[in-house]
């Protein structure tokens, strides 16, 4: 198979609420990738195979920043920004983590420097890879009116959206998808909200949006103004 067919979305309706998620993702079937992916790392090309980087579990972070981007999504920053202090551990239990953008490898290594990140990040430039794992939309596809989105098919107006894939490489090289989950699927890896949903106001998402588009910023702009618009990009307070 070229690209993504199975896996699991945040919110799965029709499932078990009584069955354990994680006995609920074992069940799910792998999917054999034999599609031979490229992107651009700091290193050179590199096959998804080699980003496995000697392990045999991989999770790839699918990061909205387009080509052409000055910075990324703030919704997926936020995310990752909770990921540095995890690496030595998951490394250490055999877990690659590795993110991924549409946007060229200049434009990402100039915004991960900006926020000070230290995790691998490559670029899918070129490939097809976000578009077969249903994270980046042509604007032909968005045209058409609808788009296959967390395991459904939405409007949806922008041409790139987040998600984190899963894989496992076994002792022949092959390499398999596990998993996926978009949207609100995210929620797991975000340990502030965990930390929020034991205060006395809990997570407090009060503005319209009633979600973190609300309060979240970029880590070096909380001081400066403006607001998140629904497309997950931040707007400075003139509009510009």
């Amino acid at each position: 198979m070229a690209g993504c067919a199975q896996g699991a979305s945040g919110e799965r309706e029709g499932a078990d609420p009584l069955a354990r998620p994680i006995e609920r993702r074992a069940e799910l079937p792998w999917v054999k990738i034999d599609k031979p992916y490229l992107f651009d790392g700091p290193k050179g090309k590199e096959t998804l195979a080699d980003l496995f980087d000697g392990r045999s579990q991989l999770i790839i972070k699918h990061f909205m920043l387009g080509p052409g981007w000055k910075e990324g999504c703030v919704g997926c920053s936020f995310e990752v920004d909770h990921i540095e202090g995890a690496l030595v551990h998951l490394e250490h239990h055999d877990v690659s983590y590795v993110v991924v953008s549409r946007a060229p490898l200049p434009e990402i290594e100039a915004f991960k420097r900006r926020m000070g990140w230290r995790f691998k990040w490559v670029s899918s430039f070129g490939s097809d890879f976000n578009y077969n794992f249903h994270v980046s939309f042509k604007p032909e596809d968005i045209e058409e009116g609808e788009v296959y989105y967390n395991y459904e098919l939405r409007k949806i107006g922008i041409e790139e959206l987040s998600g984190r894939s899963v894989f496992y490489k076994d002792a022949d090289g092959d390499v398999f998808h596990t998993y996926s989950s978009y949207g609100r699927g995210g929620d797991l890896m975000l340990g502030t909200y965990n930390i929020l949903d034991l205060m006395p106001k809990g997570r407090n998402e009060t503005g319209p949006n009633h979600n973190l588009t609300d309060w979240v910023r970029h880590h070096d702009r909380y001081d400066s103004g403006g607001y998140v618009a629904a497309t997950g990009r931040y707007l400075p307070a003139d509009g510009s």
